[in-house]
């Protein structure tokens, strides 16, 4: 059950605040308006006495005994009187509803107007991703709290934006300057590997050093990969996701074959407005991955269809359930087949949730019923 929002109590507050005032309204008047009408009884003696001093004899032999006429004259003020209070009190209660409903209608169009500053500042924090801090409140109207918290928030954006650059930066910096030394130690050991006279506990070494280094380089460009797509797409064109799926498995099925993976597909045409380059990244990560964590005569199902753009299942060991959101953290991997792994850098799955994120789609995973894992990715229309 969820509470009132603050634009009901706002306006709950309003109306039961003027009602209150009204009803203290209404009964003040009641009692300055009882006050001042006379009194029945003093007003028909005094109007008696009044007659008999002018007309004398006759005018209380007109009139009655003076007893009687004192108090059917009463009796007539008495219900003048009661009337007019009647009178009084419904018509004072049938204006203070009349006025409280229109309070309550003003309360609530007046709070609404007051808290829309608010709910634009709610929109643009629901719209706000680590990779996308583009966006701003940049609320007009005079410098009141209001102002001041819009303003307040955007500062704060603007120094996140500057933060999550600034080391976006120094990620692809740093992966650039990386890659030169390791391309000339992998040049080097292969060089000093060429050599007919090399010792086979040599030998042994350099191919070790080669494996450390391949890892190593898929890593930086894993790291560069990341970068590029956090910093989102400069540019769209029209990809035809089933052509790329298509063409990795292609590009895959030697190591598929070298695994004992039956790789099956069914892709449906499907366009994506993205970066062909980064689409590509993804499906080769996710096919890799199927195809890597996998088991001899194990298989890799990949479909491309239209919700979700793309799925990859694939048979292989169980994996937690509670692990399966740590997959797309970086350097993450599960099970001590994974992290004794020296082929991969744990980059797999995170460069594939930064692409998703980058086209304005999303990368989920979950467990398989015997085994293996399967990922979906969705992305919205061309």
């Amino acid at each position: 059950m969820t509470g009132l929002s603050v634009r009901t109590k706002l306006t709950a507050w309003y109306g039961g605040l003027f009602l209150l005032a009204g009803l203290v309204l209404v009964v003040l008047n009641y009692l300055l308006v009882q006050s001042e009408l006379p009194d029945p009884a003093r007003v028909a003696s005094t109007t008696i006495s009044s007659v008999d001093k002018i007309y004398g004899v006759e005018g209380a032999t007109v009139a009655g005994s003076p007893g009687v006429a004192v108090k059917l004259l009463s009796g007539s003020l008495d219900e003048y009187r009661s009337s007019t209070l009647s009178t009084l009190v419904v018509g004072s209660a049938i204006a203070l509803v009349a006025t409280a409903a229109l309070a309550v209608l003003f309360g609530w169009l007046m709070a609404g107007r007051a808290l829309r500053p608010l709910h634009d500042i709610t929109s643009t924090a629901r719209r706000l991703e680590a990779g996308k801090l583009d966006r701003r409140i940049n609320l007009d109207g005079p410098p009141d709290e209001l102002k001041e918290l819009a303003d307040t928030f955007d500062g704060m954006l603007d120094r996140l934006a500057e933060s999550f650059d600034s080391q976006k930066r120094f990620v692809a910096n740093a992966s650039h300057e990386l890659r030169t030394p390791l391309a000339v130690q992998r040049t080097l050991i292969e060089v000093a590997m060429a050599d007919p006279e090399v010792t086979p506990d040599l030998r042994k070494l350099g191919t070790h050093l080669l494996h450390t280094n391949e890892r190593s380089e898929r890593m930086i460009e894993g790291l560069l990969v990341l970068a590029r797509s956090d910093r989102g797409l400069h540019a769209r064109t029209p990809v035809r996701l089933d052509e790329v799926a298509a063409a990795v498995v292609r590009a895959t099925a030697a190591s598929a074959k070298a695994a004992g993976v039956t790789v099956e597909t069914r892709l449906r045409p499907r366009v994506v407005a993205g970066d062909p380059v980064l689409l590509e990244r993804l499906v080769t990560n996710l096919v890799v991955n199927a195809i890597t964590y996998n088991a001899s005569g194990g298989w890799v199902y990949v479909e491309v269809r239209g919700d979700p753009a793309l799925e990859v299942r694939n048979s292989g060991p169980v994996v937690p359930p509670e692990a399966v959101p740590t997959l797309f953290e970086p350097f993450r991997r599960v099970g001590s087949e994974r992290t004794g792994d020296t082929r991969n850098a744990g980059l797999g799955l995170s460069i594939v949730r930064s692409v998703a994120s980058a086209h304005g789609g999303v990368a989920e995973a979950q467990p398989g019923r015997r085994g293996g894992l399967t990922v979906t990715v969705r992305l919205p229309p061309s």
